[in-house]
């Protein structure tokens, strides 16, 4: 079967619909709200929005607890409301991912009442039971320090259930097939009502094994497969991004050897190298990064972030690399989160330094894979530290300096919305980012467009060139006889840097500025490079390729 690669070159937008767009003035946001502001999706140069749950849920843990995978949460609308969204987005050529939440449910799950209830239940399997608390139920726990054990006692059932996330939200037992061919239909409901595939949460719990005898649980990643093949016989074009935080040595199980399970994982072991980097003013660690995560198979790719929905998770970096990134971008303990990770907005990490924030996404721009805004980065939004956990960096959108930021007409959002400091709406919004030639919105949309145009970072393979400076990662990319090439200076001082292109001979043309190059055949090109400073080069002008064809 032939498979539409559309996600290999895509831009990813990340978004919830809550804290989107409020269309009724009941302070919270909706599809009908989401729909109005399509166009401006469009206008960015969007190509996929993925959209965080909006199934009906208690909101104990953002809607990432749900009650029912065959519904909208009333408060966002209707099923209908969602298909005209999804029609509205199609009309923009712009494809759906939804968020799919099935290592657990919310306890309030008519599957977990139902199971609860009664040892004969036809759901009693669909969880992961225990007459008595295992041994290990203090060990794995997602959110360390918040979260006591994993395994809970349920007065109703007599047993103890199992949980890797909070206690209200226990775990399927995933390995029951009843469990897998639900899981199935909830794909083909999906499938039917218009999108194009799914983020997979929490991958790796979901396809391990489960139970109070199990104390290293094996990867069954046999159902990934499964997955894949449903979702392409069902429609074609359709794909699963992972949620998987595991070491490159890991990844290839994910993918499949043969490219036969997911299709895109996020590419955590580049983030967090990316944000050391950053710390270090080194380029080694992403030069090291992306070469133990190189090899994938053909039709896989990376997605590639720099901050989500979830803290900035450094648990794979050394105690003293970890130490770093928090001191130069965490430093406070209100910043840190769970002992590994920083909860922090991209804008107040890097202290609102513009310079600084088109250098971040520069990077995640010209690094291999795809690249997946979050929503109201794109205007350096900020965040509100005295909201608990990671709700502190989901407040919502900023559209104007109207009350509420443009986001309700409400005098109760669902939640605040950042009104005091240099990110306060007043300040901080799209509607005067529009209107502002030099805004961070109008730079980054000019970035999509011309990173669009650049299919060599989605198809090519990359090589790191030499500049003989540390500070300054070159990396060049080759597609069918097309060459494109990026500089980035990690530092907050200039750097002259030489390098060679290996094209020698071949002019290079600056794609955002007026700084294009020609040197004579055997000479290194030179480049001062400013602070924080980069480039985007073409490699070979038109006139070049024809001296080429012709020879």
């Amino acid at each position: 079967m032939i498979e539409d690669l559309w996600y290999k070159n895509a831009v990813f937008y990340c978004l919830s619909v809550e804290t989107f767009m409020d269309s009724n003035g009941d302070g919270v946001g909706d599809f009908e709200g989401l729909t109005r502001r399509l166009d401006y999706l469009h206008g960015l140069g969007i190509t996929a929005i993925w959209l965080m749950p909006f199934q009906p849920s208690p909101g104990k843990d953002d809607g990432y607890d749900v009650t029912d995978y065959y519904d909208v949460d009333p408060r966002y609308g209707t099923l209908g409301d969602f298909v005209e969204f999804a029609h509205g987005a199609k009309q923009r050529g712009m494809r759906v991912i939804i968020d799919l939440v099935v290592n657990h449910t919310s306890d309030q799950h008519p599957w977990f009442q139902s199971a609860r209830s009664d040892p004969k239940s036809p759901y009693r399997d669909w969880y992961v039971w225990s007459k008595k608390k295992p041994a290990n139920a203090d060990e794995g726990m997602v959110f360390p320090g918040v979260q006591k054990t994993t395994w809970t006692r349920d007065a109703k059932a007599g047993e103890y259930y199992f949980h890797r996330f909070y206690e209200h939200q226990p775990d399927l037992n995933t390995a029951n097939p009843h469990v897998q061919a639900e899981i199935l239909k909830i794909m083909g409901f999906w499938l039917q009502l218009g999108v194009s595939g799914f983020r997979m949460d929490a991958v790796p719990f979901v396809i391990a094994e489960k139970g109070a005898a199990v104390t290293e649980p094996k990867q069954q990643f046999g159902m990934l497969r499964l997955f894949r093949q449903f979702i392409q016989w069902r429609q074609g074009d359709s794909i699963v991004l992972a949620e998987a935080n595991v070491t490159p040595e890991e990844n290839i199980n994910y993918f499949g050897d043969d490219g036969d399970r997911l299709q895109m994982m996020f590419n955590f072991h580049v983030n967090q190298q990316l944000f050391l980097a950053l710390a270090q003013e080194r380029a080694e660690p992403i030069v090291k990064a992306l070469d133990d995560t190189r090899h994938l198979p053909d039709g896989a790719q990376w997605g590639l972030h720099l901050r989500n929905h979830d803290e900035l998770d450094l648990g794979r970096l050394g105690e003293e690399e970890r130490e770093q990134v928090f001191a130069a971008f965490g430093p406070e303990e209100t910043h840190q989160l769970y002992h590994r990770g920083i909860r922090r907005r991209l804008a107040p990490m890097m202290d609102g330094d513009l310079r600084r924030l088109k250098l971040a996404y520069s990077l995640m721009f010209t690094l291999p894979g795809v690249p997946v805004v979050r929503y109201g980065d794109e205007i350096g939004m900020g965040d509100d530290l005295s909201l608990p956990e990671r709700y502190c960096a989901r407040t919502p959108m900023q559209w104007s300096d109207e009350p509420q930021g443009g986001f309700t007409k409400s005098d109760k959002p669902v939640m605040p919305v950042i009104a005091d400091g240099p990110y306060g709406y007043r300040y901080l919004n799209a509607a005067d980012q529009r209107r502002d030639a030099d805004s961070l919105l109008n730079w980054l949309e000019r970035l999509i467009r011309m990173r669009k145009e650049m299919p060599e970072v989605a198809w090519g393979a990359h090589t790191a060139l030499d500049t003989g400076t540390p500070e300054v990662l070159a990396l060049r990319y080759d597609w069918r006889n097309n060459s494109v090439l990026f500089l980035h200076n990690l530092s907050n001082s200039p750097r002259e840097i030489a390098f060679r292109t290996g094209r020698d001979g071949a002019p290079l043309i600056d794609l955002l500025g007026h700084d294009h190059r020609e040197v004579e055949k055997g000479e290194a090109f030179r480049v001062l490079m400013e602070p924080y400073g980069l480039r985007w080069y073409r490699v070979g002008g038109l006139d070049y390729l024809l001296r080429r064809t012709e020879i």
